[in-house]
């Protein structure tokens, strides 16, 4: 009699070699950025040595960015990306949130312009959720952070 043994469904693929994974993780953090670290960098004192890119249309725009963002839809980027940004300075772009890949766009429409850039895991949606504050048309605003996404009375997530 042969008795087989099931495997779960996490290891039916076997983990990658631990190099394999290291290089894999490595190169994620190549592209990514997360919302906490973006706002970390932003709220220190001098140049956080990047430029933060909303990438969504004017009425997203309106509605709530990051303060000090570029606005700059991706559809616009071939063309106006050369007069609004410094090619020397990386660009983090962001859009939405993870349900948008608007900020993947902008990103790649700016790699091809020969632009170093990251992407803004989470966008608006995780900025806002964080709890910190974003400008509107009518002026700045900040909303209690969200206890799924960041911890409660703690300036950042430990990560």
């Amino acid at each position: 009699m042969t008795t087989t043994t099931a495997v779960n469904p996490v290891l039916r693929v076997a983990p990658a070699a631990p190099a394999e994974a290291a290089a894999y993780f490595r190169a994620g953090l190549l592209f990514h950025a997360d919302v906490s670290d973006v706002a970390a960098a932003l709220a220190a004192d001098g140049d956080p040595g990047f430029v933060v890119l909303d990438s969504r249309s004017t009425a997203s725009w309106d509605q709530g960015h990051i303060p000090g963002a570029v606005h700059l839809p991706t559809a616009l980027i071939p063309e106006q990306a050369e007069q609004l940004l410094d090619r020397s300075v990386p660009v983090v772009t962001y859009c939405w949130g993870p349900g948008c890949n608007g900020a993947t766009r902008a990103a790649l429409a700016l790699a091809e312009l020969g632009f170093q850039v990251k992407e803004m895991l989470g966008g608006f949606e995780y900025w806002a959720r964080e709890g910190f504050a974003y400008e509107t048309w009518e002026g700045t605003e900040r909303r209690a952070a969200d206890p799924l996404t960041a911890p409660v009375g703690a300036e950042d997530c430990g990560c």
